[in-house]
């Protein structure tokens, strides 16, 4: 009896153990398409803001600091997440603003 223990547990746990690591690496695999879904769709998101800015303060011909600030660590977190490319010139210009001073 000991020995008939003994061999289904030989067969038994690997299989076991195998079907458990694959069960994890469907979880692992699935966490991941969904944190790159939400990376992506950060990433969309901030751009259409950086343009939005770029656009309005272009147009003004000035940027209150407050927004030049606001556009940096949009920025920052945009090329962090893999932006590039059209919003890098923008942000060139947007450095080239004069800062708006505060009327009192």
């Amino acid at each position: 009896m000991e020995q008939f223990i003994y061999s289904t547990y030989t067969i038994v746990l690997p299989i076991i153990v195998t079907t458990i690591m694959g069960y994890v690496v469907w979880l692992l695999k699935n966490q991941k398409k969904d944190r790159d879904a939400n990376s992506k769709g950060t990433m969309l998101l901030l751009r259409v803001q950086l343009i939005e800015y770029h656009d309005k303060y272009m147009m003004l011909g000035d940027i209150p600091s407050y927004a030049y600030e606001n556009f940096m660590e949009m920025y920052d977190a945009y090329h962090a997440l893999g932006g590039n490319g059209m919003i890098t010139k923008m942000m060139h210009e947007i450095e080239e603003l004069h800062l708006k001073k505060k009327e009192v």
